[in-house]
């Protein structure tokens, strides 16, 4: 029987939405800006200034780290730059998939441990543009959490596989097709480095999970105890 009260959509986590709705009130000032609608002929240049302010820089993190300084303009740019996007379409397929993501997750996690992989994956995307020093390009958009909550996903996946009795390994054939992708997409159109940042956000993602999901630490010491 069909119920007549259920939502339309199904309903969001309240901490998706909390990661979700300033990329969209960002995009939309940006977009409304480069339209014409709003700021006049300024406004163009929003998109770019807001990369400028927002978007990470590992030449700017190794800056500050050969010279024992760490100004705020630099320091905030480790978790602001999930927020601000290339493009339209860049913001918008982001937004899609860390909503579907972060619903999955969010549904199997508490709130706090969706936050922390989200804000541990964007650390750790950070720290790897820095860690190699022939990377130049600022990185900025959300696919590097996205693929720290892609790691939470095969990590309930896997754990789901493993109660199950069957071969956990299926659970890594999302990342692994996503690799596939990137590998094919880099040989033919020359893409830049955004996987050398999205890979480690993966490994945390599902790192992390053993400490935040569910009875996790518990599986865990099974695990280590098996070895």
């Amino acid at each position: 029987m069909q119920d007549h009260n259920a939502p339309p959509l199904n309903p969001l986590p309240a901490v998706v939405w909390l990661l979700v709705l300033p990329m969209l009130a960002l995009e939309i000032v940006v977009a409304a800006g480069e339209s014409g609608l709003v700021g006049g002929p300024t406004a163009i240049g929003w998109r770019a200034e807001a990369v400028q302010v927002l978007a990470f820089s590992p030449d700017m993190m190794r800056a500050m780290i050969a010279a024992h300084q760490y100004p705020l303009d630099g320091m905030w740019r480790l978790l602001s730059y999930p927020f601000t996007h290339a493009s339209v379409s860049h913001a918008l397929f982001c937004i899609v998939i860390l909503m579907a993501m972060g619903k999955f997750v969010g549904e199997a996690f508490r709130w706090w441990a969706v936050l922390a992989v989200f804000v541990v994956a964007t650390l750790v995307g950070a720290a790897a543009f820095t860690a190699l020093p022939m990377v130049k390009q600022p990185l900025a958009g959300a696919w590097v959490p996205i693929y720290g909550l892609i790691g939470a996903f095969t990590w309930i996946l896997w754990d789901r596989l493993r109660g199950a009795g069957r071969q956990r390994l299926r659970a890594f054939s999302m990342i692994g097709t996503l690799l596939a992708f990137q590998v094919i997409f880099g040989v033919l159109f020359g893409t830049g480095w955004d996987w050398a940042a999205e890979l480690p956000a993966f490994l945390s993602g599902f790192a992390l999970s053993f400490l935040v999901a569910p009875g996790g630490p518990a599986k865990l010491r099974m695990l280590l105890r098996q070895r």
